[in-house]
């Protein structure tokens, strides 16, 4: 496996371009299959997700293609309805396909999912949400098996339009029935679903594919299923995420850090916690600047849905919080084994005490290298940024945790000053 080597002491400075978003390209390229003719997404980000997504729906027969920041899809193509167990077990986001092939082609086979090992993330909401919409839904030998109801000649007719309230805010469970939703029978009434700009970004995809969507960004969405969608040009919102790892950074090091190509709007909670820690937070139409003079002030974390903080900037933010001047309290309400980086971070000199979902942290002078293993996609940044500010050299193991969500990380962090290197494994 691959390894990071970080010299750190680093003060970063300079500027950074941010790339598409995963979490929003993932559901984007999953919506393509509902699309009859071709569909040209732009600002697709070379990722080990995207990459196996892509892969996956290839597998049904449909011609789809990357080329750059550009995928290019053809679903008239089709010949299989399967998403095998061999790419689905690397990616939680592969079970998006069920919704599309289920609403367009009356039939989907998806292995159940994989992916991260922050903890327990069920797919049943995505499934009672199918089953309220008319689908026959069974689960065999690890596989979700899901067909549209037949109409009176025994053949498979379209999905009904329903009234669902999702028990618990999902992000995939309001993308997977929103897609099934635009192409379903009727009038589909969903309550409680996620916010998150991902969702709002897929929402604006689907109303230029055809579909019709009203409350876009809140938590009642009203879908008017229609025929057909068709094919669009489309970008992927940028980055949230990215844009504030690298933020962070500046504010780790007592640096500066412009993210160009991003969107302050899709990130106020994060930007106020950087303002509260003491930085100086510049907006501009298309830009954020973060600079931090002296040390960053302790504050107090607690994650939930959009638009609160998000639980994706935690283990970045405990990070800044590991060399504040103060305590810290942070409230993980999300995931409960999201905690990960704790120990590797210890291991690097911070004072951190978890009590189930509160870690308290006490903010050290300073980090000190050590060997430390990444765990998940957030906390293998988190990890990078503690090496960044560290004294000495850190070896940080499993950084293919790190290819799935940050594009051309090596070559984002050089060009802010960051000493790194790639050390290719077996």
């Amino acid at each position: 496996m691959d390894k990071f080597l970080i010299t750190g002491g680093t003060q970063v400075k300079g500027e950074v371009a941010i790339s598409g978003a995963k979490n929003a390209a993932l559901p984007l390229l999953a919506a393509m299959i509902l699309a009859e003719t071709p569909v040209t997404l732009h600002n697709v980000p070379t990722l080990k997700d995207v990459n196996t997504l892509v892969k996956l729906i290839a597998g049904t027969g449909i011609t789809i293609e990357k080329n750059g920041d550009t995928v290019t899809c053809d679903t008239s193509t089709i010949n299989s309805y399967y998403a095998p167990y061999e790419l689905v077990k690397t990616m939680r986001a592969s079970i998006l396909v069920l919704g599309p092939l289920l609403a367009r082609f009356g039939q989907a086979e998806v292995s159940l999912p994989g992916g991260c090992a922050i903890g327990s993330r069920p797919v049943d909401q995505h499934l009672k949400a199918l089953e309220a919409m008319g689908a026959t839904i069974t689960v065999e030998n690890g596989y979700v098996k899901a067909k549209a109801p037949l109409d009176k000649d025994g053949k498979r007719s379209r999905l009904k339009g329903c009234h669902f309230t999702f028990d618990m805010v999902t992000v995939g469970g309001t993308e997977n029935t929103i897609m099934a939703a635009a192409l379903a029978e009727g009038t589909t009434h969903l309550e409680n679903c996620a916010r998150e700009p991902e969702v709002v970004d897929l929402a604006n995809m689907l109303v230029k594919m055809g579909a019709k969507i009203e409350g876009i960004g809140t938590a009642y969405m009203t879908i008017e299923g229609v025929d057909k969608l068709n094919g669009c040009e489309y970008s992927v919102v940028p980055d949230r995420i990215e844009t504030g790892s690298y933020l962070a950074l500046a504010m780790m090091t007592g640096g500066e850090v412009t993210a160009k190509k991003t969107e302050a709007s899709l990130m106020q909670s994060v930007l106020k916690k950087f303002e509260e820690m003491g930085a100086q937070v510049t907006v501009g139409s298309d830009w954020i600047n973060v600079k931090m003079a002296g040390r960053p002030k302790a504050v107090d974390i607690r994650t939930l849905p959009h638009p609160a903080f998000p639980t994706d900037m935690q283990a970045q933010l405990m990070t800044v919080c590991c060399i504040a001047e103060g305590t810290s309290t942070i409230i993980e309400n999300i995931f409960e084994n999201r905690y990960m980086h704790v120990p590797e971070l210890q291991r690097m000199g911070a004072n951190i005490k978890v009590d189930g979902h509160t870690a308290v942290v006490q903010g050290v002078d300073k980090l000190n290298a050590a060997p430390v293993i990444a765990t998940d996609l957030r906390a293998s940044m988190s990890l990078v940024m503690a090496a960044v500010a560290a004294q000495g050299e850190t070896c940080i193991e499993r950084i293919y945790h790190i290819d799935r969500g940050y594009e051309y990380v090596e070559d984002k962090l050089r060009g802010l000053g960051v000493t790194i290197e790639r050390v290719k494994g077996e």
